[in-house]
């Protein structure tokens, strides 16, 4: 069972910055990726970024360039730098985990409950 608790949405402008936490809880020794995705108004929820534990980066082709993810793992914690933020960028944020079922040897997702980003002047 992992927990994953997020941080760091809000109101920001066009143009403007922001970073977003999640920190995983539980079995997070299980966890061997993290990423964020995003859910707008009318749209279906859809891949920012990921990160693998090694470090190993991937991102839509929307926010490359303008958001950095990364993690610690001491702290299993991911983040995600999000600069220059554009309106379409307006979305619920959710964290994502990927981990093994010790008991039944099968991958899960994890979900956070999400932290809403609103871009707008």
């Amino acid at each position: 069972q992992v927990q994953l608790v997020e941080s760091g949405g809000g109101l920001v402008q066009p143009g403007g910055s922001l970073r977003l936490s999640c920190a995983a809880s539980g079995s997070a020794s299980t966890i061997s990726a993290m990423g964020w995705y995003r859910q707008a108004p009318g749209k279906q929820r859809e891949l920012v970024a990921a990160i693998s534990r090694g470090g190993i980066s991937n991102y839509a082709d929307s926010v490359k360039g303008r958001f950095t993810i990364s993690r610690d793992n001491a702290k299993n914690t991911v983040y995600l730098q999000m600069n220059s933020l554009k309106p379409e960028d307006t979305a619920v944020y959710y964290c994502n985990a990927k981990s093994l079922d010790v008991v039944t040897f099968t991958v899960r997702d994890y979900w956070g409950q999400g932290t809403r980003v609103t871009v707008s002047s």
